[in-house]
């Protein structure tokens, strides 16, 4: 089944801001409070995370929840 482009989309965002911070996904999972293999699902688009795990992701990475819902050129 071929990921759909959001969840895609959303993944790179979060390991692009993951990067950007000097993070490992064990270092990012850990400070998030999240398994280490549940970031990885997400970074890839497997994982369909709940408003409240993006809201987590959000605050960790220090940007507003709508900055990793937006869609990069």
């Amino acid at each position: 089944m071929p990921l759909p482009p959001h969840r895609a989309a959303f993944g790179a965002r979060v390991r692009e801001l993951r990067v950007s911070h000097g993070w490992s996904q064990e270092d990012f999972a850990h400070r998030a409070n999240l398994d280490r293999t549940y970031v990885s699902g997400i970074e890839r688009g497997r994982r369909n995370p709940t408003l409240d795990i993006i809201h987590r992701l959000a605050e960790t990475l220090d940007v507003p929840a709508a900055d990793l819902l937006t869609e990069r050129s």
